[in-house]
């Protein structure tokens, strides 16, 4: 259950977004974005883990790097411990990735996924190398993996800051907006709908919000995770205030810590 729960953590933190006809507003050097993470099911409502997502300097002019630590609260360590990062360089102009890269320490499972882009007119390149080592960080077993696509593609970090430069003033109820994502090990659609203005509760006050649904496809068409919802700030930084995604038993939901 512990890692159900993580995969889904992990997934409404950052797995929100695409893009629209709005200009790409790039995010200030020193950004600190913290979330707390709740499992709920029925009257149980109890903190899963914390996710932070911070902004550094890139390796050049035109980049920054994004930076998300994600770990699971100190009860949840006795039965699932995780300990994850994904970093990635990303352009400023474009908010699209050079370079994106998960370590992941999820209970015994230790993985290290190296994505690296290249760009050719509207077609988008991947070569992944996805390590699986042992505790003490010997090597197990390695596996390289080719992906292609048309169009915009970005990944589960990328994706934070690119959904936060959508103009949804745009944006008609119910429009919808697909984009592809690179998970590391194959290709994805991941389709927005744009719900309107709510306006929601968060810690006692009445907060006005943008609502958006978004899903995850592969091949075929087929579902590769179940439908989650994201309320955005309304000013122009975007902020994902609240996120839920449904679980086989209950749902877990983040929260923005200002």
């Amino acid at each position: 259950m512990i890692k159900s729960i993580y995969k889904y953590v992990v997934a409404a933190a950052i797995s929100i977004i695409a893009t629209c006809s709005a200009s790409a507003v790039s995010p200030h050097t020193g950004e600190s974005i913290n979330y707390r993470v709740m499992y709920k099911w029925g009257l149980v409502n109890k903190q899963a883990g914390t996710v932070n997502l911070s902004v550094k300097p890139g390796p050049t002019a035109g980049e920054f790097t994004g930076l998300l630590t994600a770990k699971s609260a100190p009860w949840a360590d006795k039965l699932y411990k995780v300990r994850d990062t994904l970093r990635g360089n990303i352009n400023r102009a474009t908010l699209e990735p050079s370079i994106y890269e998960k370590i992941s320490h999820e209970g015994s499972d230790h993985r290290h996924d190296v994505v690296k882009y290249s760009r050719s007119g509207s077609t988008v390149k991947a070569h992944c190398t996805r390590t699986k080592l042992d505790g003490k960080g010997n090597v197990k077993e390695t596996a390289e993996i080719d992906l292609e696509a048309s169009g915009l593609t970005i990944d589960m970090l990328s994706a934070f800051y690119y959904m936060r430069s959508i103009n949804y003033n745009k944006m008609t109820t119910g429009e919808s907006i697909t984009i592809n994502v690179f998970s590391g090990k194959r290709k994805e659609l991941l389709t927005i709908t744009y719900d309107g203005t709510e306006t929601i509760e968060l810690d006692n006050k009445q907060v006005n919000t943008i609502h958006i649904r978004f899903k995850f496809t592969g091949k075929g068409g087929k579902k590769t995770s179940d439908d989650m919802d994201a309320w955005l700030s309304t000013d122009a930084a975007h902020i994902p205030l609240k996120m839920v995604g449904k679980l086989p038993v209950g749902q877990i939901q983040c929260y923005y810590m200002p």
